[in-house]
């Protein structure tokens, strides 16, 4: 009888694995499908030049993959009472699980569900057993895809040139081109002047282009590369639409370097519709083959599987080096307390306990205000963030420096599990020069130009963000950095605002002599209101600063340039922004006109 008993029980949990396996497949296919149909309709909405609907479903699409995790742990708790279930129970699930995904399209988007239901669900002492995929199960390699990942094109047979036309005719958009033989010719002579002489064809010579173009902001692009034998040519071909609805290509883009800036984490997520999300990543990596795995899967809209592979290349940077995470070099924040490892290029970031005096903030503020940036246009000038909780690190790696400074200021997000600090919450981004400390090497080293260039940029900065409807709150140089192309990113997000919900003003006059010299303000000043004209007293710290900024950007100081930026929002405008420098578009380049 006891046997009997037992039989039944190993069935019964066997069974019920069975069931959560299903559940937690069912909820990840869920998300998988509304997802790709988000993307897929990137389409319409550049058919429909629908910029309004663009944005507001980068924003919808970002909650997704919490809404079904939520889901399911739901579903979770009311028929299996999950946070129930002991080792016994949770053990066969994750075979059960695998199994399922032999098949599977997304398997490795599969793999990191089940750990966020099962981290929501368990405590984190699980996180490095066998009851989550710390390492990936299935392999992504070789997964096939319909239609296929990518489109061939041979041009050996139809002519290097028709194959280029019938590329873009094979996209399918609905409007008509301005004039697509004009832009085809445009793009032959670009690629000549770029690969000099063209080299002899081989046998493989083809024209690989994936098959769903890269939705953004008001742009489509077209991704790919020649094949030519043993060469790969890479390109990128921006389709954008003329005043009178029409499709015109602005550019082709040849070099790596410049089609990396494309998938830079300061830039909006793409739409793409991907049945195999690995086969595009592999394929893109084979163009920019030192693009970690991580930014790819963000910059395709999948934050969530950035995360993982994120951490898991910093588990094995880990392994593989020695030093220690140390404070990050330049001024304090007032909000976070930064450190960062110095073989690692990145930066982590943690909300203090109790802020500067000059903060009317909170935590719950902060972190609103880190998810703004993730659903607004970033026009290349925001720093992404990948927002971590509960990180694992080993203490040892730790300076004592910064133990002593993160018991100090963060102990509420501060835990030990043997030899690993838990960080209870966490923001990583890539590291760069604060633009404080660029400008002060400069001005040492009399580098004139790159302060002059710094400048600029910093002002461009500031522009492009006010025309995408952000306001930096705080636009010390030290909230700024600049990136190893030299573009200057804001990267302290705790006083950023909607440019929409600001009240730009002038200083009115004084009323009398004895209110201009008391050194008191004369007039009333609300939450929101902002004087352009203070700005030159923080920014304008030296005299080759101060004439640098005011040969670029002396209208920053003035209210009326920020009350037409607010108009210019306020009628539902969306204006270009352009992730390649204007001297490489067509309109540039050849008699054409910039303006259509």
């Amino acid at each position: 009888m006891g046997d009997l008993q037992g039989m039944d029980r190993a069935v019964n949990r066997d069974t019920t694995a069975q069931r959560i396996a299903q559940a937690m497949l069912e909820g990840f296919n869920k998300h998988y499908r509304l997802f790709r149909e988000c993307s897929a309709a990137a389409k319409a909405r550049f058919d429909a030049a629908d910029w309004q609907g663009v944005q507001q479903s980068v924003q919808d699409r970002i909650a997704f993959y919490d809404d079904r995790v939520n889901e399911t742990v739901a579903r979770l708790h009311d028929e299996f009472q999950a946070d129930l279930l002991d080792e016994t129970a949770w053990q066969p699930v994750k075979l059960i699980y695998i199994g399922m995904l032999a098949e599977h399209k997304q398997p490795e988007l599969a793999e990191t569900f089940f750990n966020s239901v099962f981290c929501r669900i368990m405590h984190r002492t699980y996180f490095h057993n066998d009851f989550i995929f710390v390492r990936p199960a299935i392999s992504t390699e070789y997964i096939e895809s319909d239609p296929p990942t990518y489109r061939s094109y041979y041009p050996n047979e139809e002519g290097f040139r028709a194959s280029i036309r019938q590329m873009f005719v094979d996209f399918g958009w609905q409007r008509p081109f301005e004039d697509l033989d004009r832009d085809v010719d445009y793009i032959m002579i670009v690629a000549e002047r770029h690969v000099g002489e063209w080299p002899q064809p081989e046998t493989n010579f083809q024209i690989q282009v994936l098959s769903s173009a890269f939705y953004r902001n008001k742009g489509a692009y077209i991704i790919g590369k020649v094949v030519n034998g043993a060469h790969e040519y890479p390109f990128m071909i921006p389709v954008l639409h003329t005043r009178e609805g029409k499709l015109y290509v602005d550019t082709v883009l040849l070099d790596a370097d410049h089609i990396r800036t494309l998938f830079s984490l300061s830039r909006a997520y793409f739409m793409v519709d991907m049945q195999v999300p690995a086969n595009y990543v592999q394929f893109l990596r084979s163009i920019m083959p030192n693009k970690p795995r991580s930014e790819i899967y963000t910059m395709l809209g999948l934050g969530k599987q950035g995360k993982t592979a994120f951490y898991r290349g910093l588990m094995s940077h880990l392994q593989h080096s020695r030093d220690q995470f140390i404070i990050a070099p330049g001024i304090k924040g007032l909000v976070m307390l930064v450190f960062t490892l110095p073989s690692y290029p990145y930066v982590f970031k943690v909300i203090k306990d109790v802020f500067g005096a000059t903060k009317e903030v909170d935590h719950a503020t902060v972190k609103r205000k880190y998810q703004l940036v993730k659903q607004v246009d970033r026009v290349g000038r925001m720093a992404d963030t990948l927002e971590f909780s509960h990180v694992a690190l080993p203490k040892a790696r730790f300076s004592q420096e910064l133990v002593d400074e993160l018991y100090k200021l963060v102990p509420s997000l501060l835990e030990e599990d043997g030899d690993d600090l838990i960080i209870k919450h966490l923001y990583i981004e890539r590291r760069m020069v604060p633009l404080n400390i660029y400008l002060e090497t400069a001005e040492k080293k009399d580098r004139d130009d790159l302060l002059e260039d710094a400048v600029c940029e910093y002002g461009n900065a500031i522009r492009e963000l006010a025309i995408a409807n952000i306001f930096p709150g705080d636009m010390l140089w030290k909230n700024f950095g600049v990136t190893r192309y030299g573009r200057v990113v804001f990267y302290d997000y705790d006083e950023i605002e909607y440019m929409t919900d600001c009240n730009f003003r002038k200083i009115p006059p004084p009323p009398n002599f004895e209110a201009e010299m008391s050194g008191e303000v004369w007039y009333s000043v609300g939450r929101n209101d902002i004087f352009p004209e203070e700005f030159e007293t923080f920014l304008l710290v030296s005299d080759k600063i101060r004439n640098a900024f005011l040969r670029h950007h002396a209208d920053l100081f003035d209210a009326a340039f920020w009350k037409q930026a607010q108009e210019s929002i306020r009628r539902g405008e969306v204006r270009d922004f352009f992730p390649y420098p204007e001297s490489m578009r067509f309109c540039n380049q050849f008699e054409l006109s910039c303006e259509r």
